[in-house]
């Protein structure tokens, strides 16, 4: 049996950074805006016991994908329910450009995970699908649960919140910046007041790391500047992605042919509830989920 399951893309309208915990990781707010723009993920289950990425991204060997980490690791702790020969194999519809700050990995992890979950019976809640997620990276619970939200703690404490779905032009200048890099810069704020999300929602929003981003890449400094003459701009999560916000879709086309070709630009609309949750709900009756 073959299906398609949809990873759909996400913004940060605001990232905050309010500490460093000891373990590393950093503490944040941020809204999770979730798109209708989406990877496509085909699975074949089978019975040779295989788990195999059949699509080839550059520079990501198979074995360090997140798509084999989270099929791999829910096989591990569904062992005493599945056959041993249960395996799949999977592809992927690439359009969420790699280290772009749109969620593409976490969100093709969350993807399988879910998917798995209903094509191998293995029947997890989704908290504990997002609990076996947040094992692998902080966004992947937020695209688990299918909702934009508002998070704290590493990401992985989320409010569901219903804002206007507005048109986003999103715009990525071909440049991949590594996370782990842009976090350990010395001179990242990292020390925001944690406020209360409708304090937040009242104040400007912005982005922790735009300034480092836009100091170290010129291209990405010069787009913003272009973009705010036109509408409220930001990055989005640890970058290299930037969005304008919209009221209305046709000025985000039309603000879309005006940049530059040597950018790669698109126009998505913000949505409150992701695909994949709108699908596997259609797919199942399955009271687990």
């Amino acid at each position: 049996m073959t299906t398609l399951w949809p990873a759909p893309a996400k913004l940060n309208l605001f990232l905050y950074i309010t500490g460093r915990r000891s373990d590393g990781y950093h503490n944040i707010q941020t809204i999770f805006q979730l798109l209708d723009y989406s990877d496509m993920i085909k699975i074949e289950i089978n019975n040779s016991g295989d788990i195999d990425l059949l699509t080839d991204l550059i520079n990501i060997p198979k074995e360090n994908n997140l798509i084999i980490k989270a099929a791999t690791l829910l096989k591990l702790k569904s062992k005493k329910i599945l056959p041993l020969k249960t395996g799949a194999f999977i592809s992927i519809q690439k359009k969420l450009p790699i280290g772009s700050g749109l969620g593409g990995g976490s969100s093709n992890a969350a993807t399988v995970l879910v998917a798995l979950n209903y094509l191998w019976k293995t029947q997890f809640t989704v908290y504990e699908l997002a609990t076996l997620g947040l094992q692998l990276g902080a966004d992947i619970p937020v695209f688990i649960y299918g909702f934009t939200a508002f998070a704290e703690g590493i990401g992985e404490k989320i409010r569901p919140i219903k804002i206007k779905e507005k048109w986003y032009l999103i715009v990525y200048p071909n440049i991949n910046i590594s996370t782990s890099e842009i976090f350990s810069c010395f001179n990242l704020t990292r020390n925001n007041k944690n406020y209360n999300l409708q304090t937040l929602l009242h104040l400007p929003f912005s982005n922790d790391f735009e300034k480092i981003v836009r100091t170290n890449f010129i291209q990405i400094d010069n787009i913003i500047s272009f973009l705010l003459n036109y509408a409220p701009t930001r990055l989005t999560g640890t970058g290299s992605c930037v969005f304008s916000v919209f009221d209305i879709e046709s000025k985000a086309y039309d603000v879309l042919k005006l940049i530059p070709q040597s950018f790669t630009g698109f126009v998505a609309k913000g949505i409150n509830i992701s695909p994949l949750r709108k699908l596997f709900y259609e797919k199942l009756s399955n009271k687990s989920l």
